[in-house]
């Protein structure tokens, strides 16, 4: 009787783990969140952090880059990525998206052509490209800051909006409504700019046309068949001036159907003026009777710890769904989980040193309440805009309407108390 040869069965060789490289900066809020998703894919997440890369030895960091020094930083990068390939860069924040452009096209990875990276950082040449688009939009006017402020004054029309061509959020951008107010926050804008390193005789800023109406955020990804939209924030607060301090955003948006198509359809016509194609965008829009008008767009995703409110599917996080794109693994669903949800930045009052924070447990008591995150920590300097750059911290509501989330977190503000000591003047 012949012996019964059992077949050889050949030993499929492990999947190897996805690599990826995330660029932040020490301060980012969403490491926590990023590292959770990748620990949930089982994506190997090397973290690029922007650092002199003295200090990031000292500190044990993996991969030290300083992303304002871009040619080096790529070539860092590519000398990593050749001991060891990443299949994808992500940025976190605005300060890594040009980075993150330049690294993957070196790497032949899909992204955002620098070209468009750049655009997207530089407000003057994303307003250049979005008119030559006809993207509804401001008329702008830009000028060196060595120009005369009265000269300037005399050849924009009123209200105005003075902004910085770089500074994230709305730091330094104000509103003008004559031609005094416009030379004051030239003053104050030039101030800011100085502060922070600028050189005055290569400096440019904006001024633009206040475009009247509520103003809403939108959070998308584009993808091969282009923009789909993952979420879109009301901001009830009106944003008339002077200053543009955001608070509340809420979602889903409480416009029309019609009002949110159109306002989709600007932000991809924006993405598509200014050589945006691949990965997440952020877009600031203005609607009013004449429709929606492109305030800004970045080539990122929502800033801050609001992504917290956004669920996807079976609660997918939002840094899990954008790791899944980059590394072109399925994406199970884009649409947001029902109901109403909504996320408030604490605004700082007024300048000096935060003491300490009250009132934190009776916020989170709020019905619909489901966080309170205070960020600064006491005895820091605090600022608030057109100055300063950051907030107290954040408060999250999830509820079954927008309206009762908005509800919630202005109630769950009115119980926080922020003890903050005024700056001591030093006199002769």
């Amino acid at each position: 009787m012949a012996d019964i040869v059992e077949p050889v069965r050949e030993e499929k060789p492990p999947t190897p783990r996805k690599r990826l490289l995330l660029l932040m900066t020490p301060a980012t809020y969403r490491a926590g969140a990023y590292l959770d998703a990748a620990k949930h894919l089982d994506v190997e997440m090397i973290r690029g952090l922007d650092l002199p890369k003295a200090i990031a030895d000292e500190w044990g960091v993996q991969l030290g880059l300083e992303f304002a020094d871009v040619e080096t930083s790529v070539a860092t990068v590519k000398e990593a990525h050749a001991r060891q390939p990443f299949d994808a860069i992500v940025p976190v924040d605005d300060s890594a998206t040009i980075l993150a452009a330049r690294a993957n096209a070196a790497l032949g990875l899909p992204w955002n052509p620098p070209e468009a990276a750049e655009a997207a950082r530089d407000k003057g040449v994303m307003r250049r490209l979005m008119a030559e688009a006809g993207v509804p939009s401001p008329v702008f006017r830009r000028f060196p800051l060595t120009t005369d402020p009265r000269e300037i004054a005399r050849q924009v029309t009123y209200p105005c909006v003075v902004k910085p061509l770089r500074l994230s959020g709305s730091r330094g951008v104000m509103r003008a409504d004559t031609p005094d107010e416009l030379v004051a926050a030239v003053a104050r804008l030039e101030r800011i700019l100085l502060d922070d390193g600028n050189l005055r005789e290569t400096t440019d800023i904006l001024v633009e046309d206040f475009i009247p109406g509520v103003e809403v955020a939108l959070d998308g990804l584009l993808r091969e068949d282009g923009l789909h939209v993952l979420a879109l924030f009301d901001k009830p607060d009106p944003l008339d001036g002077p200053y543009f301090e955001e608070t509340i955003y809420t979602t889903p948006s409480r416009l029309p159907t019609e009002t949110q198509a159109a306002i989709a359809a600007c932000a991809g016509q924006a993405a598509a003026a200014i050589g945006l194609r691949d990965g997440p965008i952020h877009a600031e829009l203005r609607v009013n009777e004449r429709g929606p008008w492109m305030v800004e767009i970045a080539g990122r995703s929502i800033g801050g710890l609001c992504s917290t409110i956004l669920e996807f599917g079976a609660g997918m996080c939002l840094e899990e769904l954008l790791l899944r794109h980059a590394l072109r693994l399925e994406l199970p669903s884009l649409d947001l989980t029902g109901g109403g949800a909504g996320a408030m930045m604490i605004p700082i009052p007024k300048r000096g040193v935060l003491r300490s924070v009250h009132g934190v447990e009776e916020a989170e008591a709020v019905p619909n309440i489901t966080g309170v995150e205070i960020t600064t920590r006491p005895h820091t300097l605090v600022t608030p805009l057109p100055e300063g750059s950051s907030y107290l911290g954040f408060i999250f509501a999830r509820a079954e309407t927008p309206a009762a989330a908005e509800e919630a977190l202005r109630l769950a503000h009115s119980k926080l108390r922020f003890e903050i000591a005024p700056l001591l003047t030093l006199t002769r």
